[in-house]
């Protein structure tokens, strides 16, 4: 199904004049780091915009979709939705090992964000149009995206959880070696004059290591959502409405992260199913439904595991 360049056109400036709202206006007007009450009024912002879109979908608000078609397009918006604000989670993880490796000011980190975030989603439609022409026509990718989810599940069931290690990050390296740098932060600029020349502040290293990190997460949740979906139109937009709501839900979780230690185990396990689901697309087809609700209670049942198994008391030396 193609969607007219209108929608496209559309969806780009209304989730450019967002951006620009937040950016210009509410942060220009915040001088302290987002509080709690902030974050959960934005998670529910978001979140709320990008359910009523994918309803809006559904029942042919948008998308020039035929009438017997937009049931299944809202479907797969909704299960692409899940399967990305799911997988991103492990982002938040990284932003606050990011965040305190380079010790940026907490009132520096809702910026630096807007602009990884702005990042990210330009990257992911360029991988989202590149795998989708390369399924198009070279249908053996599909096995090659499957086993990529396959083993990606087994690392991260196996680990404690996303390894970041921004000191061994070749394209920081490279930044290093290339680019002048300063060892003090200039406010929120990524450049600054230092001895009479301009050198780029640590907070350009912070957003380097940001976009090079989501390119790494984009192996898995870019594999994953085409999966569930071959629609250029449903898959970016499930992509962009997850990313834009990663900064609220930053600040919301950052501090409690350690509370959910079961969820990459439920997240190992998606990453399993959608890949062995890619695997065994011709011989044994799941239908959209049976995949979205086995998703739910992977991911409900790691949830409700971490806030209801408490964790094993050490005995003290």
């Amino acid at each position: 199904m193609q969607i007219s360049a209108g929608w496209w056109v559309g969806f780009g400036a209304g989730v450019l004049a967002l951006l620009a709202l937040d950016l210009v206006v509410l942060h220009k007007r915040r001088r302290q780091p987002a509080g709690m009450g902030e974050a959960v009024g934005w998670t529910i912002f978001w979140v709320s915009l990008a359910l009523a879109f994918g309803a809006a979908i559904w029942l042919g608000g948008v998308g020039n979709y035929p009438p017997a078609a937009r049931g299944q397009a809202g479907l797969e918006y909704f299960t692409a939705y899940l399967v990305e604000l799911s997988l991103s989670l492990d982002n938040v993880f990284v932003f606050a090992v990011l965040f305190r490796y380079f010790k940026v000011d907490a009132a520096h980190q809702h910026g630096v964000l807007f602009w990884g975030i702005l990042g990210a989603m330009v990257l992911r439609l360029g991988m989202i149009v590149g795998g989708l022409s390369l399924l198009q026509h070279f249908e053996w990718v599909l096995y090659v995206f499957g086993a990529v989810l396959v083993w990606s599940g087994w690392r991260m069931w196996h680990s404690d959880g996303p390894g970041v290690e921004p000191g061994k990050n070749p394209v920081l390296r490279a930044l290093h070696r290339f680019v002048p740098m300063s060892e003090k932060y200039d406010g929120t600029r990524f450049f600054t004059i230092q001895n009479g020349r301009r050198a780029a502040t640590p907070l350009l290293a912070v957003l380097v290591a940001l976009e090079t990190t989501d390119i790494l997460f984009a192996v898995d949740s870019v594999p994953a959502v085409l999966a569930v979906t071959r629609d250029a139109f449903v898959a970016y937009t499930s992509n962009v409405f997850a990313i834009l709501g990663l900064r609220s839900l930053y600040f919301l979780l950052a501090g409690a992260m350690e509370r959910f230690r079961l969820l990459h185990y439920g997240l190992a396990l998606l990453l399993g199913f959608v890949g062995l689901k890619m695997l065994l697309a011709h011989w044994l087809p799941v239908p959209l439904p049976v995949s979205f609700a086995v998703i739910v209670v992977l991911l409900g049942g790691s949830v409700a595991g971490s806030l209801l198994v408490k964790p094993k008391q050490t005995d003290a030396a």
